[in-house]
């Protein structure tokens, strides 16, 4: 709102500084202070009323250091992070962007379903909250909105040299000459916005991969069927990963800190998607528009950063999964929006980690049951991070050195993106 309305004045009244909202980095750096202090300032009278409510943590007792503390802790905390997120984002980003506004309705999305299964859980008395099926099919939904919207859009495009775009058969949008972001000073270039499902994938000469070509036994109606494979992979990855950061947050600060991680790298991504010339030097697909997705991370980063100021050890409120459902789908959908999707094991590692311990526990106690009649582990208890704290680690330690990792695979997926 303030982005259009500063645009307003700087066209028409020409007033003094109004164009500095025209740039990214200055909206990004209010969008990170703004949401910082709305979490702050909101979260404290949100956790009272939460607190007035009596909406607190069940906790079941696993034999963890220190879980008796957390019962009664408020939960639905995670209402704090989406406010922090929207509001600033609704400010200070351009709304007639298809990206944010995609994002928006992502994070609204999730936020209603984690609510639900909240909701469920703490007034309904039910520990189970949400039925799974539910909660699978809101995912597929959102999914299905992210991949849709992605084919659909005019907007939502990848721009090529012409001659590319022509040889491969691309749908072209539109055209327009512009200097080679190589050589400044030398010859005009022709180049083609197009519709395409091509994606960066590091570690390949090219760094990109275009999802038709799974179908090319398809001939030439693997562009117009590229949507059976596309949609799929968004679907999965986007439930993936909102189940992968709910698994997660169950020590104090560590899904919100990961988060964080997650989403100033993302913001950094986002911005060298939309830089023509940063693009081209780091030989990633340039897609018109997509900058704007920084004031998205930039909201995302302040409302994280100002929600572990309450979730840190020892938590005064817990994100439920009202928080973890939502950060979960809203780094999904941002990393397949400006085409980064496939580097998501590693820029996720500790997530994918998490969920794969869940996975390796549970097969390998119903294969022992099975084949020996009684049930072994391989670790103490999954996820993870339970393992560790069985072992006497304290929570705070095995938060901070997993926020550590997470700092590590951040770099280790930008640098990739040289990587081919």
């Amino acid at each position: 709102m303030l982005y259009h309305l500063f645009q307003y004045l700087e066209s028409h009244l020409d007033l003094p500084g109004a164009g500095l909202f025209r740039y990214i980095s200055f909206r990004a750096g209010l969008a990170v202070l703004f949401s910082l202090i709305l979490s702050m300032l909101v979260g404290r009278s949100i956790i009272t009323r939460l607190r007035a409510l009596q909406i607190g943590e069940v906790v079941r007792d696993l034999g963890l250091q220190g879980e008796q503390q957390k019962r009664g802790t408020p939960t639905m905390g995670g209402l704090i992070i989406i406010l922090a997120i929207v509001v600033p984002c609704l400010l200070l980003a351009n709304l007639s962007n298809d990206y944010i506004l995609l994002m928006l309705l992502a994070t609204i999305w999730m936020g209603v379903i984690g609510f639900l299964d909240d909701y469920i859980k703490v007034f309904k008395k039910n520990k189970e909250g949400l039925k799974g099926i539910f909660k699978v099919i809101g995912q597929v939904g959102l999914g299905l909105i992210v991949g849709v919207t992605m084919l659909a859009s005019s907007e939502i495009v990848v721009r090529l040299p012409i001659e590319r775009a022509m040889e491969k058969g691309y749908p072209i949008v539109k055209t327009e000459t512009v200097a080679n972001p190589r050589y400044l000073d030398g010859p005009l270039q022709e180049m083609a916005y197009v519709k395409t499902t091509l994606t960066n994938i590091p570690f390949l000469k090219g760094n990109q991969l275009e999802y038709a070509s799974m179908l090319s036994f398809l001939g030439d109606n693997a562009s117009a069927l590229v949507w059976i494979v596309f949609l799929p992979v968004v679907i999965f990855i986007v439930t993936a990963v909102s189940n992968a950061a709910n698994l997660t947050d169950g020590l104090d600060g560590l899904t919100t800190g990961l988060s964080g991680i997650i989403g100033a790298t993302l913001g950094v991504l986002a911005y060298v998607s939309g830089n023509a010339i940063a693009s081209d030097y780091l030989g990633i697909l340039f897609l018109p528009n997509s900058s704007e997705l920084v004031i998205f991370s930039a909201c995302l980063v302040g409302a994280c950063v100002g929600f572990l100021w309450f979730n840190s050890y020892p938590a005064k409120v817990f994100m439920g999964d009202t928080g973890s459902l939502t950060l979960g789908g809203i780094i999904a959908a941002l990393a397949i929006l400006i085409r980064k999707e496939l580097p998501i094991p590693v820029l996720c590692g500790i997530f994918l980690v998490e969920t794969l311990s869940v996975i390796i526990q549970v097969s390998w106690f119903k294969y022992t049951k099975k084949k020996y009649g009684e049930g072994r582990r391989v670790f103490r208890m999954a996820p993870l991070h339970h393992h560790f704290q069985k072992l006497g680690m304290h929570e705070a330690k095995i938060v901070t050195r997993f926020w550590i990792v997470g700092l590590i695979l951040a770099v280790v997926t930008v640098i990739t993106l040289k990587i081919r």
